[in-house]
């Protein structure tokens, strides 16, 4: 079997793409020969960075948001329910403390598993659950529900909002805007010591052509 191909997914949980885009890259990871590595990345200085507006300033955009939104829920298979106030928590409550907590548990474990149950509950209590996601006891209830114990949310509560959590948080955003990113989720596939970068939850089939991988539609297992 050839070397595995290393793809990067960049990803705010406060995005209802990221979790798209999440969902079915986590649902190929075993399927496709990949190194999958998840780069927790903070939305609102992507978009401050790449000089990006809010999609909230234009009322069209809103409104095939909302109808996109939920076709791809169907699509994708991926649970989601417009929170009652979506603008609010993500542009006024924002993500940088959930992006933060993400960032110091992959630091922690040094792998993927744990960050992405962690990151799992989280899109959850967004875009399912209507929960907030900003103070330390909503991280905790998320990371019990992800099955860490009750030693590592300790832990990883006073690891979160260290310099060095913050500064790695930074780098990993800024890392995205040097590939390009204007928005997220972002995949980024190395091929042949080039990097392939995919915008968004709908590129999945030419990504997979990019890899030499077969792409079998947004739920693979069916």
């Amino acid at each position: 079997m050839t070397s595995k191909k290393v793809v990067e997914l960049f990803y705010d949980v406060a995005s209802p793409y990221s979790w798209l885009g999440f969902e079915v890259i986590c649902r190929y990871k075993n399927m496709w020969n990949i190194d999958l590595k998840f780069r927790p990345a903070f939305l609102g200085a992507v978009m401050k960075g790449s000089g990006n507006k809010s999609p909230t300033m234009v009322q069209k955009k809103v409104l095939y948001m909302d109808k996109d939104l939920n076709r791809l829920r169907d699509y994708f298979n991926v649970p989601m329910q417009h929170p009652a106030d979506p603008i609010g928590v993500i542009f006024k409550k924002g993500s940088l403390s959930a992006m933060r907590f993400l960032t110091a548990v992959q630091e922690r474990e040094g792998g993927n598993t744990k960050a992405e149950q962690v990151s799992r509950e989280l899109f959850l209590r967004i875009w399912n659950e209507d929960k907030d996601i900003t103070e330390p006891g909503s991280l905790s209830e998320a990371a019990v529900k992800a099955g860490l114990s009750e030693s590592e949310i300790k832990e990883l509560l006073e690891l979160y909002t260290s310099p060095k959590m913050k500064d790695k948080l930074r780098s990993t955003t800024q890392d995205a805007l040097d590939y390009g990113a204007f928005g997220l989720p972002l995949l980024v596939c190395h091929v042949n010591s080039k990097a392939e970068v995919f915008f968004g939850s709908d590129r999945f089939e030419l990504m997979a052509h990019c890899i030499g991988e077969k792409w079998l539609g947004p739920q693979p297992e069916k």
